[in-house]
C-alpha cells in the first residue's frame, strides 16, 4: 500500500499489491486451512485458545498488533489541518459513516438474521451474528481506502485528511456507538472487556505507529516509505494468521451449516450498496468534485475489518457467531469494493453533468 502522506510521492508504483489484489482467495484458503486443521489438531488450538490474560487471547493479540500498526503508521495526523478545504466531502462522509452506516447494520441485522435467515441460522448465534455485523459496520476502513481512492483517482488530500479524521473519532466513539447498538439489539455489553478492547487495539497502535511514524519520517521520506512497504506484507500474513485460528476454532459450525458465510454476506453486501450509494449521491448534490465523491463513496461504505475481528474475538470468543460475521466482510471486501470503484470511475460523466454549485 502506497503512503499518502506525500501525494505527489509513488505515483508510479502499483496502487494494489498482490497480497491485498487476491484477499478473497487467500481468505478462502485460510477457511479450509483452519477448518482441517481444527479437526486434525484440535488439541493444539484448544492451548491455543487458553493462552488468555484478561479475556485478551495473547497470540491473537500479538496479531492484531502486527496486522493494525503498520496500516495505522500511514496516517498522518496533521492531515486534519486540510479537514475545512473539503468541508462538503467530509461532511458527507462523516454522516455516512457515524450517522448512518452503523444503525442501518443494526436494521439490516434484524431484519435478516433475526427474521428472514433465522430458520436457516442456528438460534443460540443469532444475537452474535448481529453482534459482529454492527462490529463490522461501526469502524470506518483505515488503511484499505487509501488503495481504493487511488484506483478511482481521488483526491489524496482529502482521502488522508478523512482517514486521520475518522480515526480521531474512532478512539473516542467505537465503544459508546457500539454499546449503544448493542443494547438497543438487546445484546448484553460487557463494557469491561469492550473499554480494553478499545485500549489495545484502537488507543495503544495509534499511539506507537504515530511514535515509530515520528522516528521513521526523522531519517528522512525515503526511509519511512522504504519501511512501510516491507511492513506491508507482514499485516496481511497477520491478518491471515487469525483468519486459521478462527476457522480452526469455527470448523464444527462450517461443516454443518456452510450456507451460513453465504447468509450472513447478504446484508453486508446491502450495506455497501446502500451506504457508497447515498455517499455518492449527496456528494453530486452539493456539487462536491468527482476526485471527492469517488473517496467518500468508498470510505463511507468499507469497514476497518481488522478492528472488528480483534472485537469480536475479545468481547465473544474465537468459536462466536460475531466473530465468524465479520470474517465474512474479511472475505467480500475486496471484490465488493473493487465493484464500487468500476461503478465510481464508469459514472463519472453522469455525475459531472449536474455536479455543479459551490465545490467541497
Amino acid at each position: 500500500m502506497t503512503d499518502l502522506a506525500d501525494p505527489s510521492s509513488s505515483a508510479a508504483r502499483p496502487v494494489i499489491s498482490f497480497f491485498e489484489r487476491y484477499l478473497t482467495l487467500w481468505v478462502a484458503l485460510c477457511i479450509v486451512a483452519g477448518v482441517a486443521l481444527g479437526q486434525w489438531l484440535p488439541g493444539v488450538f484448544k492451548a491455543v485458545a487458553a493462552l488468555e490474560v484478561a479475556q485478551v487471547n495473547l497470540p491473537v493479540g500479538l496479531l492484531i498488533w502486527v496486522m493494525i500498526i503498520p496500516m495505522l503508521l500511514k496516517i498522518d495526523f496533521a492531515a486534519l489541518g486540510q479537514v475545512r478545504a473539503h468541508a462538503r466531502g467530509i461532511g458527507v462522509t462523516l454522516l455516512v459513516n457515524w450517522a448512518v452506516k452503523p444503525f442501518s447494520m443494526a436494521v439490516l441485522g434484524w431484519i435478516f438474521i433475526r427474521q428472514v435467515f433465522a430458520p436457516w441460522l442456528p438460534a443460540d448465534q443469532i444475537d452474535s451474528y448481529i453482534a459482529g455485523l454492527i462490529l463490522l459496520a461501526a469502524a470506518p476502513c483505515t488503511a484499505m481506502v487509501f488503495v481504493w481512492s487511488q484506483l478511482c483517482k481521488g483526491d489524496p488530500y482529502f482521502t488522508l485528511s478523512q482517514v486521520a479524521l475518522n480515526d480521531s473519532i474512532m478512539v473516542v466513539a467505537f465503544a459508546p456507538l457500539v454499546a449503544l447498538l448493542l443494547g438497543l439489539s438487546s445484546i448484553a455489553v460487557p463494557w469491561d472487556t469492550l473499554v480494553t478492547s478499545v485500549g489495545l487495539y484502537i488507543v495503544v497502535p495509534v499511539i506507537l505507529a504515530q511514535l515509530w511514524r515520528k522516528a521513521l519520517l526523522a531519517r528522512g521520506r525515503a526511509h519511512f516509505e522504504a519501511v512501510a512497504a516491507r511492513l506491508g506484507p507482514f499485516s496481511i500474513s497477520a491478518l491471515l494468521a487469525t483468519l486459521v485460528l478462527l476457522f480452526a476454532f469455527q470448523g464444527e459450525a462450517i461443516l454443518a451449516q456452510p450456507l451460513v458465510i453465504a447468509l450472513l454476506a447478504v446484508p453486508i453486501l446491502i450495506q455497501v450498496v446502500l451506504n457508497s450509494g447515498l455517499a455518492y449521491w449527496l456528494n453530486r448534490k452539493l456539487g462536491v468534485p468527482h476526485c471527492v465523491a469517488g473517496p467518500s463513496a468508498l470510505i463511507g461504505a468499507s469497514n476497518f475489518f481488522e478492528l472488528a475481528v480483534a472485537t469480536a474475538i475479545s468481547l465473544f470468543g474465537f468459536q462466536s457467531g460475531a466473530a465468524l460475521a465479520t470474517v465474512v466482510g474479511v472475505l467480500i471486501e475486496v471484490p465488493v469494493m473493487l465493484a464500487v470503484v468500476a461503478v465510481v470511475n464508469r459514472s463519472q460523466g453522469w455525475y459531472e453533468q449536474s455536479s455543479q454549485g459551490v465545490r467541497g
